[in-house]
C-alpha cells in the first residue's frame, strides 16, 4: 500500500514535460488521477481522465478541485528567454492567474496537499542557488517576469499557512528540465529542445550561441516528478530545489545532441556575436538530499532518450498547447 494509492488526484498540465511522467507514476501507484489541459487530448496517459479547461478562469480551477484530495499545480507557460523577453504579457499574466487561480479553487474545494510548481528565475545571479536566499534578493532582470511572477505564487502559499495554517502546500524549484514531450516549438523551445529539433530536421553544421563555456544545471522530467511525489508524500513546506546539483557545460549538452543525430554525428559551429549568459547555475541539493531525493536519470543518457522519443512521436510534440500561439494572448488590433 502506498501513500498515493486510492487518492483522487488532479495534475493540471498532466499532459506536459513534467505532468506526463508525474501522472504515470501515481497511476501506477494506484492513484485515481484527473488530467487538465488545454493541450489534445490524445496526450493524456491511459488509465486517466481528462478534462479539458482554461485555468486562467476561476470558475474552471472550482470545477476541477471539486471532490479533489491532492492538487498538484504544474500548468505554466513554457518560452525561451527570447520569447519571453518579447512577449512578457503573454508569459506574466497566465502564471499569475493559473497560481492565484488554483490555489485558491484548492482551498475552498477542501483539498488537503497542494503542490506548486516554481522555477529557478526566483532566485537572483548567483553561482550556486540556495532555497533560503530568494526573499534576500531581487530575481534577475532576465528573468524578472518568470521570477516575479512564480515569487507571487510561493508567497500566496505563505500566506495561506499563515492565515489558514494549511501547511501542506509543497513548493519546489526546478533547474533546467528537458524530456519527452517537452516544447519543440522552433520559436520558443529551450535550449535542449531546439538543438534536437534542428538536428532532427537535418541541420548541418549545428548554430550554437556563444562560446559553449556557461555551466548549467540540467535535470529529466522523470527526476523531477519523483521529486514531486516525494514532496507531497512527506509535506514538505519549506521549498525545495530540484536539479541535479552538478554541473554541465552548454558545449557537453551541445556536443551530446550532434553525437547522438538521427543521421550520424553532427559538427558544431559557435556563434561567438550572440550572448552566452551567465557563466554558471547550480541548484544547490542539500535540502532536497536530507530528504532522500537523488536524480537517476544522467544527462546524456536522457538527451539520447528525448532524441529518440522526439523521432517517433513528432506528430505527437506539435499537438502541444503553446501559449505564445494563443489568439487571446495576442495583441489587440
Amino acid at each position: 500500500m502506498t501513500f498515493y494509492n486510492g487518492k483522487k488526484i488532479l495534475v493540471t498540465g498532466g499532459t506536459g514535460l513534467i505532468g506526463r511522467p508525474l501522472v504515470e507514476m501515481l497511476l501506477a501507484q494506484g492513484a485515481k488521477v484527473t488530467i487538465v489541459s488545454l493541450d489534445d487530448a490524445s496526450r493524456a496517459p491511459k488509465g486517466s481522465a481528462f478534462v479539458k479547461a482554461d485555468l486562467r478562469e476561476f470558475a474552471s480551477c472550482m470545477e476541477v478541485c471539486t471532490g479533489q484530495e491532492i492538487v498538484f499545480q504544474l500548468a505554466g507557460v513554457k518560452g525561451s528567454p527570447a520569447m519571453t523577453s518579447k512577449r512578457p504579457a503573454s508569459f506574466f499574466v497566465p502564471t499569475m492567474q493559473f497560481s492565484i487561480n488554483m490555489m485558491e479553487a484548492a482551498r475552498r474545494s477542501g483539498v488537503e496537499r497542494f503542490l506548486f510548481t516554481s522555477s529557478v528565475g526566483v532566485y537572483s545571479p548567483a553561482e550556486v542557488f540556495y532555497e533560503d536566499d530568494v526573499w534576500k534578493t531581487f530575481p534577475s532582470p532576465n528573468d524578472r517576469f518568470a521570477g516575479w511572477a512564480k515569487r507571487m505564487g510561493e508567497l500566496q502559499a505563505e500566506a495561506y499557512k499563515i492565515e489558514y495554517g494549511w501547511d501542506k502546500i509543497s513548493i519546489v524549484r526546478p533547474a533546467n528540465v528537458y524530456g519527452p514531450y517537452d516544447n519543440f516549438d522552433s520559436e520558443n523551445a529551450m535550449v535542449i529542445p531546439s538543438l534536437i529539433r534542428r538536428v532532427v530536421e537535418g541541420e548541418k553544421p549545428l548554430s550554437v550561441w556563444g562560446d559553449g563555456s556557461p555551466i548549467r544545471d540540467f535535470i529529466h522530467a522523470r527526476d523531477v516528478a519523483r521529486g514531486m511525489l516525494l514532496a507531497v508524500e512527506k509535506g514538505i513546506s519549506d521549498p525545495i530545489n530540484l536539479g541535479s546539483g552538478s554541473g554541465v557545460t552548454i558545449k557537453q549538452v551541445a556536443e551530446m545532441v550532434a553525437k547522438h543525430a538521427p543521421s550520424g554525428k553532427v559538427d558544431i559551429v559557435w556563434d561567438t556575436d550572440k550572448p552566452k549568459g551567465d557563466a554558471k547555475r547550480l541548484m544547490d541539493m542539500t535540502r532536497a538530499a536530507s530528504y532522500g531525493f537523488k536524480c537517476e536519470v544522467g544527462i546524456e543518457e536522457g538527451i539520447k532518450e528525448t532524441i529518440a522519443w522526439y523521432v517517433g512521436n513528432r506528430g505527437d510534440a506539435d499537438k502541444r498547447y503553446i501559449a505564445f500561439n494563443d489568439p487571446a494572448m495576442k495583441k489587440a488590433v
